[in-house]
């Protein structure tokens, strides 16, 4: 079967590489880590907020006098004394830093009773770990202590009943200029009272996600949606979890839990959230606070509290506001959450100091309440249509992103995909691959052809030699016979004329199949033979398989259609059956190919084929 070998060979040239197997859907793309996980995973993180509201009550201050007497003539002594300068200015620094110390001793409470209605709340992060609306966030992100939450209303309701009782006991200085020290210890003594004081009624605590609006996105609008709180932990450093519920949620995208054991000290980690420097500034547009930010850093150590919790300790900075956010590894799985950082004394985050709480308490907390994490469709597709995406695919993209968009119009961000990959495609950037399978049957397709032309010749080759065999040999006459004409006495290897003896040596001894037919022309060494013509030259992107061109369109080994002769027979015309082209027709010139009528040409390039225009869906 040297033939089939050979067709074999002659069709590993003729074919284009073949595309790469198909990447599998998690297999991350020729794009920077922080690219594909961003894009893989905002989707399910969310702003969550916490609100509490209520009527706040302070009572009306008085200075008690007699205290008040004692304090003064400490001043006296004290001045005396030398410690302090007997200016007047000198003297009411250090009356006010007394009576700040111990606002109690100084002051006492009056009527009237002062109230006003006041909102409190704060920002952070939250992630969907399940379709149906399951949220995963930090405990101080969903409920405050007490003494933490009369400072907030304190800060928030009381600045301007502070700064009115600063005033008044200002004017008690008997016409002496305040500046700017004097001011800030006044308004500390009644920052201090009025918040030991002050009663909180009707207190109100309220939950929420912002979620994008149908059709519209985190570039659009969005809008704070109720949730529930299911399970609270401890604060940090306790375990610092929360679950909230949002209902009436389905197809939400998720990001998957990974392991502890799959990080260790050294890898990157990755946390995504809302840093409150952006969140609150007022430079921003709403919108564009509302996309989470990235941070990286390394996995610095794994830390335990006094009470047995676990930590690890990063260097990925994290601000006010990114608690509650999930931390990623290189992969895409969620390996902790954000929870506390270190903060210098005027209040500034330290950005190499991030504690994340490990995944596995979190898993921990899901199970308590039988929780089960979990990916659907909308997930599937949305990561598949990324890769696809950033290989620069775009048609295979686009009907997997409107396949997310159907499974969940509250998508903020497949909306731009979409319009990102159809921008791309019309500018003529799509790389989409044709599928593998297209390839495998035109490969099958070439070695079917091939292996029938073995047998075909060695059939044909078979019959040859048969009839070669059985032909009239000349005898020679008895003495006294007549001799024939020296005309038939030829020197061997020369071909007799046509007029006698056509059987035994024309038709089929040298002609016909000897020499033309299948000895030179149609598979020895003729250009448009079997090798270089059929496969090398004109092989892909000329005539089907085994046919001729259009106009001929025989069967395999079937003459043209003026001729239509059997095997071994001569079509019209002279021109032989089995002659210069492949399969009973003449091969065009080299190197151009004549396909078949109605059938498009594909320009193979690189394994790729170009695709005509309209060839895809848009």
């Amino acid at each position: 079967m040297k033939i089939a070998a050979g067709a074999a060979v002659a069709m590993a040239v003729a074919l284009p590489a073949l595309p790469a197997a198909a990447d599998t859907p998690d297999e991350r793309p020729d794009v920077p880590v922080g690219t594909w996980l961003a894009a893989r995973t905002q989707p399910a993180v969310q702003l969550t907020s916490f609100t509490y509201t209520g009527t706040v009550a302070v009572p009306t201050s008085t200075i008690n006098q007699a205290a008040f007497n004692r304090l003064v003539e400490q001043a006296t002594a004290t001045v005396a004394s030398g410690k302090i300068s007997s200016d007047e200015r000198s003297i009411a620094k250090w009356l006010f830093q007394q009576i700040a110390a111990d606002v109690d001793t100084y002051l006492a409470s009056t009527t009237p009773e002062r109230t006003v209605e006041a909102e409190v709340g704060g920002l952070c992060t939250g992630w969907w770990v399940t379709p149906d609306g399951y949220m995963v966030t930090g405990a101080h992100c969903v409920q405050v202590g007490e003494t933490e939450l009369s400072q907030l209303f304190a800060r928030q309701a009381l600045a301007k009943f502070n700064q009115q009782d600063a005033k008044e006991i200002i004017s008690g200085l008997r016409g002496l200029e305040a500046d700017e020290e004097i001011v800030k210890l006044a308004q500390q003594i009644y920052v201090t009272f009025n918040t030991n004081h002050m009663q909180l009624r009707n207190l109100k605590q309220s939950l929420s996600v912002v979620q994008s609006l149908p059709g519209g996105g985190v570039d659009k609008t969005a809008k704070p949606v109720p949730a529930e709180l299911v399970s609270v932990g401890e604060s940090y450093p306790g375990k610092d979890f929360a679950l909230l519920k949002v209902n009436g949620q389905q197809n939400l995208p998720t990001v998957p839990l990974g392991d502890d054991s799959d990080v260790r000290t050294g890898d990157t980690l990755y946390i995504s959230g809302f840093p409150g420097l952006v969140t609150n500034t007022p430079f921003f547009s709403l919108e564009s606070k509302l996309e989470p930010a990235l941070t990286e850093g390394p996995y610095n150590a794994k830390r335990t509290t006094q009470t047995g919790v676990p930590y690890i300790q990063t260097q990925a900075p994290s601000y006010h506001g990114n608690s509650g956010g999930p931390v990623f590894s290189k992969d895409g799985k969620v390996i902790g959450m954000l929870i506390a950082g270190t903060v210098s004394e005027n209040g500034e985050a330290s950005e190499s100091e991030s504690f994340v709480l490990p995944v596995g308490i979190i898993k921990e907390k899901l199970g308590e309440k039988n929780i089960k994490p979990a990916q659907t469709t909308t997930t599937a597709r949305y990561n598949e249509a990324l890769n696809d995406f950033f290989r620069h695919y775009y048609s295979d993209s686009l009907p997997k992103f409107r396949e997310v968009q159907a499974l969940f119009p509250n998508h903020p961000y497949v909306a731009k995909y979409i319009s990102d990959a159809q921008q791309a495609i019309s500018a003529g950037k799509d790389e989409s691959p044709k599928p593998i399978l297209l390839w495998v049957l035109i490969g099958a397709g070439v070695l079917v052809a091939a292996v029938i032309v073995a047998v075909l010749a060695k059939v044909l080759r078979g019959r040859g030699r048969r009839r070669r065999h059985s032909e009239p040999s000349f005898v020679q006459p008895p003495p006294g016979a007549v001799q024939p004409p020296s005309w038939r006495q030829l020197p061997a290897g020369q071909v007799p004329p046509p007029a006698q003896g056509a059987y035994g040596q024309v038709a089929y001894g040298q002609a016909a199949y000897g020499q033309a037919a299948y000895g030179q022309a149609a598979y020895g060494q003729g250009a448009d033979g079997y090798g270089p013509v059929a496969y090398n030259a004109g092989g892909y992107g000329a005539a089907p398989h085994g046919s001729a061109p259009d106009h001929a369109n025989p069967q395999y080994g079937s003459a043209p259609d003026h001729g239509n002769s059997p095997y071994g027979s001569t079509p019209d015309h002279g021109k032989p059956h089995y002659g210069p082209g492949p399969y009973g027709y003449p091969a065009p010139p080299h190197g151009q190919a004549q396909p078949h009528s109605g059938e498009q040409t594909r320009a193979v390039r690189y394994g790729q084929f170009t695709p005509p225009p309209n060839d895809r869906p848009s």
